[in-house]
C-alpha cells in the first residue's frame, strides 16, 4: 500500500486585476497518519500562549501581542521532520503576457498549481490535496485542478491524486500554518517593512531555514522549498 500524504494549499493575490503585483502560492504537506497529532500539538501551543484553541493563525494577524506564539510555531515547523513547505512566488504579475502563450489567466493559474505541486508529488505515493475556499468559483476551480493534475501525472484512476477537496482555513491547523509561511514569503518579496512583528517572524524563518526567502532553492529541497518564477518561464 502506498504512503498517503495530506497537502494543504493556499494562494495570495492570484486574481488578474487585483492591483497586487506579487503573487504567492504555497503548500505544506505531511504524512496523513500524523495529521491529527500535529493539529493537536498546534492547538496545545495556542492554549499555552493564552489563545483560544479556535484562534485562527493568519499572516495578516501577526502582531507584537502574539509574536512569541508565531515564533514558536515557526520553531515547531522546523523541528518537526514530517512537515514540509513549498512556495512559489511570482514577483510581478504585471509582466504576464497571456496572449503570447494562447492562454487565459485561469489557464496560467492552473499551470502555477502544477508548478507548485510537481516537486512534491511522488508517483509511488498517494496524495489528498486540500485547497482553501476563496470565492464562489472554488468548486469549479477544484474540479479543474483535479482534472489538470491527474492528466499531467497520467493518473486516470486517481491512484496518485486521491482527492482534491475544498476546506475552510479555520477547519485545519495545518492549512493555517500554510497561510503563515506563505504570507511571510510574499511579504518579504514585496520588500515591505511596516510591521516589526512580521519582520521578526521572517528573521526567524531565515535563521531556521538558512534561506534568504528571495532566492530559488534546489528543486528537491525537502524542508523549505522556494521557487521565484518569472514571466516567460524559468526562475529568478
Amino acid at each position: 500500500m502506498s504512503k498517503v500524504y495530506n497537502v494543504y494549499c493556499d494562494e495570495s493575490c492570484h486574481l488578474e486585476n487585483d492591483q497586487m503585483p506579487v503573487m504567492a502560492i504555497a503548500a505544506v504537506w505531511c504524512p496523513q497518519e500524523r495529521t491529527r497529532e500535529m493539529s493537536q500539538k498546534i492547538r496545545s501551543m495556542k492554549l499555552k500562549h493564552g489563545l483560544s484553541k479556535f484562534f485562527e493563525i493568519k499572516w495578516t494577524k501577526v502582531s507584537g501581542g502574539q509574536l512569541d506564539f508565531y515564533l514558536n510555531l515557526v520553531d515547531y515547523f522546523f523541528g518537526e521532520d514530517d512537515l514540509h513547505f513549498r512556495g512559489v512566488v511570482i514577483p510581478n504579475k504585471n509582466q504576464l503576457t497571456h496572449s503570447l502563450y494562447n492562454q487565459s489567466h485561469d489557464d496560467w493559474y492552473y499551470k502555477m498549481f502544477f508548478v507548485l505541486l510537481k516537486e512534491i508529488i511522488d508517483p509511488n505515493c498517494s496524495y489528498r490535496i486540500y485547497i482553501d475556499i476563496k470565492d464562489t468559483r472554488s468548486e469549479e476551480k477544484r474540479a479543474k485542478l483535479e482534472e489538470v493534475l491527474r492528466n499531467c501525472n497520467y493518473d486516470t484512476t486517481g491512484r496518485v491524486i486521491d482527492r482534491i477537496q475544498q476546506i475552510r482555513s479555520h477547519e485545519s491547523q495545518i492549512m493555517q500554518l500554510t497561510d503563515l509561511l506563505m504570507g511571510a514569503l510574499r511579504y518579504h518579496n514585496e520588500r515591505l517593512s511596516s510591521s516589526k512583528a512580521k519582520l521578526a517572524v521572517i528573521e526567524r524563518l531565515q535563521q531556521r531555514s538558512r534561506k534568504s526567502l528571495y532566492q530559488t532553492t534546489w528543486p528537491k529541497e525537502e524542508k523549505f522549498n522556494i521557487l521565484r518564477w518569472r514571466a516567460g518561464g524559468g526562475e529568478l
